[in-house]
Formats: structure tokens, C-alpha cells, sequence
């Protein structure tokens, strides 16, 4: 672990210092090559103006600030300007002056640079002899203003290139804000569309169980429609949690079980189901640790699940519903035995399909299939992902 910290502090100090190159390797090679362009032209020409004294110091001032121009260019100006009284080139002023531009664009710093350097040249040049009135626009238009011009066309590509990446992002932004919309409006569709379909049907059946268990002629008959209604004021209760996360735009979060709420959620399945004539076994330990909602929710998922498809595939079967937990895992398993007829209610096809979406998105594992006579559901969760 020590390691790899000391290897992010080392990339992240060199990413720093690439900083001054845009983070670009290749454009501090670049710097390196004209700084190497720069001293060559001017070390292995055979001229005079190399046995000035000041030469070296202005050989090595030249070296440094060819490296660092992208963020000094002004450095790189000062020391061609100077260098020139102490045999420097002209070159190193061709390249501060393209630099100056490139960084500034047209500006007043841009303009008073090219004052400079043709002042400076002038003089120079006056000092040496060497200043001819014909000869001085092709100097000035060789040396600071051709350059110039090459740095302000860079400057001004960089800018449009900043400003499409700009457009480009802010269109993805658009895009990504259109689609959350979308979304939100299918959300708000599925939820009216819940409730206008689903949401009718079983309050209709609520209140008929609810009618027919007051007036029925005998106990059994009374304790059936009780037992329905409340199954559907329960299924109405949970739908409502549903549609509030729809609408809310998934603010909300489900109602989650977790530790003795989900035991106590299984065990009232089970009564539930018993109610209605199942034959069911259940098996709980004494205390869970405690689990995130996630994990709670999924574990009541699968056993209402399980104990439905027990119900429409294997009717009046026996159902065997069992829940451990260990230090490091949870698991459920519920097992039914086959039966040759099936209740005649439709399905979906998507409930076990539905019921590992969960177990995976809980960071567990189910496995569902016939074991002989026996067709079995076995949920896993580990407890260190709660």
C-alpha cells in the first residue's frame, strides 16, 4: 500500500510539473528540440562575436529560457534582446517573438513586443555598423514581424479550439440534461399508468373482500375475505411506495427491512401465505446481523417470490422456507415440492429472472431449479458488502 502511494505522489508531482507543457510530454520534447535548434545555430558558427566575454552566460541564460518560453516568453525575449550585444543570433528572437504572440494574441503586450525588438534591433545593429535603411524591413519582417504573425494565427486556432471543445462539452451537457428529462417523463408515464391500471383493480378487490367479510354467513368464508383484503391493503401500501419513487424522480427510497424488520417482513409473509391455505415451514434464527436496506429488501423479494410461484406451479404443496446467517454470509432458500396440476393463474415468466436482478444488484448470488422432486431457490448475500 506504501508503495503504491509513493508511485500516485511521483505521478501526480510529475503531472504538476508538465503543467508549463499543457500536461503534454511531446510538447516539452518540442521545447527541448528548439532549445537544442537554438544552441547549435549559435555554438557551432565560426564568428567573432563568440569571444565576448558575456557569451557563455548568455549561451546558458538562452538554453534555460528556450525551456520554459510556453509560460516565460517574455524571459526568452529579454535574453535574445540581450544576448544580441553579447553574440547571440537573430534566431532566438525569431522564436521569442513567435512565443510572445502565440501566448498574448493581438494585444497591446503583443505590439509593444514587436516595439521592443525592432528598437532593440536597431540599435544593435547601429552599435555593429551594420545598419543599412534597405535592408532593415526584410530584418524586421524575417525576424520579429513574420514570427509575429505565425503566433498570433497559433493564438487565435488555440482559442477556436477552445471554444468548439467548449461547444462540443455544453452540447453533451444539453444531451445528457434532454435524456434526464426523457426519463423523468417516462417515470412519471409507468407511474399514472400504475395507478390508473393496477392501482384501481386491487382496491376494487379490497373493497369487495372487505364487503364480503362483513357480510358472510359463515367464519371460514369471513376469515378468507379478511385475509384478502388485507393482502391487498398490503400490496396498495407497498405500490404507493413504487409510485412515490417514481414520481419523485427516485428521491425516495423503497422502504427497506433490515436486521429483526426483515425477519419480522418474512414471518408475516409466511402468515400471509399460510392464511390462504399454503402449507408452509419456516425456519429462522434468532437474529440477523444487520444488513443494509438493499440486502433487507431483496431478501423479502425473493420469499414473496418464491412463496407466489410456489403457489401458482406447485399448489397445496408443503413450502419450506429457511433463513441463516453466519459472520460472514446470509442466505435463503425456499424448496417446494412438484406437484402435476398448477393453478390456473397467468404469470409473467420474469419472476425468477426478477429475483436474481435483485440478488445481483445486493452484491449476492441465486441459484433456482429442480433438484429431483424438489424445485429449490438459494439466495446468497455476503455480509461484508451490507
Amino acid at each position: 500500500m506504501t508503495g503504491k502511494r509513493m508511485e500516485i505522489g511521483r505521478a501526480d508531482r510529475g503531472e504538476r510539473w508538465l503543467t508549463w507543457w499543457e500536461g503534454r510530454i511531446t510538447l516539452l520534447l518540442l521545447d527541448v528540440a528548439v532549445m537544442s535548434g537554438l544552441l547549435f545555430f549559435d555554438l557551432f558558427g565560426d564568428r567573432s562575436a563568440q569571444r565576448n566575454p558575456w557569451y557563455p552566460v548568455a549561451v546558458g541564460a538562452l538554453a534555460l529560457a528556450a525551456l520554459v518560453r510556453r509560460r516565460f516568453p517574455f524571459a526568452l525575449l529579454a535574453v535574445s534582446l540581450a544576448g544580441l550585444f553579447c553574440g547571440l543570433t537573430l534566431m532566438p528572437l525569431f522564436v521569442a517573438a513567435y512565443s510572445v504572440a502565440a501566448r498574448f494574441g493581438v494585444s497591446l503586450v503583443s505590439l509593444g513586443a514587436v516595439v521592443l525588438a525592432c528598437g532593440t534591433v536597431s540599435a544593435w545593429r547601429i552599435g555593429v555598423g551594420d545598419f543599412d535603411l534597405s535592408s532593415t524591413p526584410i530584418v524586421y519582417s524575417m525576424f520579429v514581424i513574420g514570427p509575429t504573425l505565425g503566433g498570433l494565427w497559433m493564438h487565435q486556432r488555440a482559442t477556436l479550439l477552445a471554444v468548439l471543445r467548449e461547444r462540443a462539452e455544453e452540447a453533451e451537457r444539453t444531451r445528457t440534461l434532454l435524456a434526464e428529462q426523457a426519463v423523468t417523463a417516462e417515470r412519471h408515464r409507468i407511474a399514472r399508468e400504475m395507478h390508473d391500471v393496477v392501482a384501481h383493480r386491487v382496491t376494487a378487490i379490497a373493497l369487495q373482500a372487505g364487503a364480503l367479510s362483513v357480510n358472510a354467513t359463515d367464519e371460514r368464508t369471513e376469515q378468507s375475505a379478511e385475509a384478502i383484503r388485507q393482502v391487498s391493503v398490503t400490496a396498495l401500501d407497498e405500490l404507493r411506495d413504487i409510485l412515490k419513487v417514481l414520481r419523485e424522480d427516485g428521491g425516495a427510497q423503497l422502504t427497506g427491512f433490515v436486521g429483526k424488520d426483515m425477519l419480522a417482513s418474512v414471518r408475516k409473509l409466511v402468515e400471509e401465505a399460510a392464511v390462504t391455505g399454503a402449507r408452509v415451514e419456516l425456519d429462522l434464527p434468532g437474529s440477523v446481523p444487520t444488513v443494509s436496506a438493499q440486502v433487507g429488501r431483496a431478501v423479502y423479494r425473493v420469499v414473496q417470490e418464491s412463496l407466489t410461484n410456489a403457489g401458482k406451479h406447485a399448489p397445496h404443496a408443503a413450502v419450506s422456507v429457511t433463513v441463516t446467517a453466519t459472520g460472514t454470509e446470509l442466505a435463503v432458500e425456499v424448496t417446494n415440492h412438484l406437484t402435476p396440476s398448477r393453478a390456473e393463474v397467468p404469470g409473467s415468466g420474469y419472476g425468477i429472472i426478477g429475483m436474481r436482478e435483485r440478488v445481483e444488484l445486493a452484491s449476492g448470488e441465486l441459484r433456482a431449479g429442480r433438484t429431483g422432486s424438489v424445485f429449490r431457490v438459494l439466495a446468497r448475500f455476503p455480509l461484508e458488502a451490507s
